[in-house]
């Protein structure tokens, strides 16, 4: 059985997901603290001798896609509210490139599984079974993502940074 030490010890990867998941400190906490929240209330449901780490990961992922999908819901039956596309954290002027703003553009299972390879260092086969997806949609949402994100870094390299606090429209890339 996991001890409390186990689990606190994966805290930080979980707030480095949520983070890079959300784009904004506050938002990712929440996310953090909703996750050990259900961890907390479906702990019989891990089983002992399994990943610990995938396990919550796939709790976040799951509580992540469901918040999402709630906005978005809620965004389309309001039809007079416009809910904003997600803005990255304030970064200083002079960066050429704003990462967290092209990360967040992408679209959020893309999004996902990149920041699982590439931040969390997970394999293939752990991100498909924290997404519930099969390999090959893990290869070709990861492929896609790093595609987009190329493109996206690409625009901004030669593109002006917005002013803080507005939010730059998405283009439909083919």
């Amino acid at each position: 059985m996991a001890t409390q030490h186990e689990l606190i010890d994966q805290i930080p990867g979980l707030r480095r997901y949520a983070r890079a998941l959300t784009g904004d400190a506050w938002a990712a906490d929440d996310l953090v603290q909703d996750t050990l929240e259900r961890a907390c209330s479906k702990w019989r449901l891990w089983r002992v001798g399994s990943d610990l780490r995938a396990w919550l990961f796939t709790l976040m992922h799951n509580l992540f896609i469901s918040q999402w999908r709630h906005q978005m819901r809620h965004a389309a039956d309001a039809a007079t509210a416009d809910v904003p596309e997600p803005v990255a954290p304030e970064m200083p002027l002079d960066l050429t490139l704003d990462l967290q703003r092209c990360l967040m553009r992408l679209p959020p299972e893309q999004r996902a599984v990149l920041l699982m390879v590439t931040l969390e260092d997970l394999s293939y086969a752990e991100v498909a079974r924290i997404c519930g997806v099969p390999v090959g949609t893990v290869m070709s949402r990861l492929s896609r993502a790093r595609s987009r994100l190329q493109v996206l870094l690409d625009g901004a390299a030669h593109t002006p940074m917005p002013a803080p606090g507005t939010t730059v429209p998405l283009r439909r890339l083919k």
